[in-house]
């Protein structure tokens, strides 16, 4: 049968290799005519679960992780010098969307389930830490999380054991605790050797994920990029079957994010990463099957201003969805 194909048509449906997006159930028994690029495979690492530990499962010692620090220790952190660690000698953190005045956690949901909040109960401190530093802020949920200079302290769920530091550096927002509340090495230039290791590593690896789940305050977990540029979807694409409405002009605008290695994703389950070839050729980023961009009127790091923007675009979130609309 005969197709005809305009080129003028505002949307360019996309002819990909298998059916992750979407299933028969969706198109009367019959498989999809438009799919995604590469494998419909689940990743067992990263951050399907939120511990990345392959099976679905907390690693051992996980559930602990939210549990009271003990005696805070300073402790040295490779790369970085003076960090603070809790009595078992874990290293401690502190997110920069968090506010030390007044003292405010903005991780909940996911957020937490890779960052728990430290208890405040029974909290104390060592030599090299100022005990007037201590306090605690309460949480969403009514516990009481300890704080450092007025910054909500967290594990991270991947350190399993003293001395891992993984966390350091992931989305351009979380850092090793330092002794006086800043990120371990704030003002001192971390040292050359911090500079010389970030020097041989890719920029998103520094960063710790080329994805990041991030809690927006107001419209709840987002996706950011490697440069902590919030990632949006648009009304008129398509995910079942996958369109693209966004073509010539509008990528000025809105810029097509680029794939992304599912390994390489925090807070966000690796199997709902995919990829599209555009119209140009060119391959783009797709969560739960959505093409995904980033919005050139953001300017600073975790700006939304593209949010709701023409009842059109929305950012998204780490399921795929479009972040509520506020006010």
């Amino acid at each position: 049968m005969r197709r005809e194909i305009f080129a003028g048509s505002a949307v360019a449906v996309l002819m990909l290799t298998t059916a992750a997006c979407g299933s028969s159930d969706n198109y009367g028994g019959k498989a999809p005519a438009v799919q995604p690029v590469g494998d419909s495979k689940q990743v067992g690492s990263g951050y399907g679960d939120p511990y990345g530990s392959g099976s679905g499962a907390a690693p051992a010692g996980a559930a602990d992780k939210s549990g009271p620090a003990g005696e805070l220790k300073v402790s040295e952190i490779q790369g970085l010098g003076s960090g603070v660690t809790d009595s078992a000698g874990i290293t401690l953190y502190r997110f920069d969307k968090d506010t030390p005045k007044p003292p405010k956690s903005n991780c909940e949901g996911d957020c937490a389930a890779a960052w728990p909040a430290v208890a405040a109960n029974d909290a104390s401190v060592s030599a090299g830490i100022d005990s007037a530093l201590l306090g605690s802020v309460e949480r969403s949920d009514g516990t009481k999380q300890l704080t450092l200079a007025g910054w909500p302290v967290y594990r991270y769920a991947k350190d399993v054991k003293a001395g891992d530091a993984l966390g350091e550096g992931v989305g351009g927002t979380w850092h090793v605790l330092g002794p006086g509340g800043k990120p371990a090495g704030a003002g001192k230039g971390a040292g050359a050797g911090a500079e010389k290791e970030k020097e041989e590593k890719p920029a998103a690896e520094a960063k710790g994920g080329e994805l990041t789940a991030v809690q927006n305050p107001e419209l709840g977990t987002l996706v950011e990029d490697a440069e902590g540029k919030t990632l949006y979807r648009f009304d008129k694409d398509s995910a079942w079957p996958m369109k693209i409405g966004c073509v010539d002009a509008c990528t000025d605008t809105w810029k097509p994010a680029k794939p992304v290695d599912k390994n390489k994703v925090s807070g966000i389950a690796p199997e709902l990463i995919g990829k599209v070839k555009r119209p140009d050729g060119t391959e783009q980023l797709t969560i739960d099957c959505w093409p995904v961009y980033s919005f050139t009127g953001d300017k600073e790091p975790g700006d939304t201003t593209g949010h709701n923007n023409k009842g059109l675009w929305f950012a998204i979130t780490d399921k795929g969805k479009k972040a509520k609309v506020v006010g």
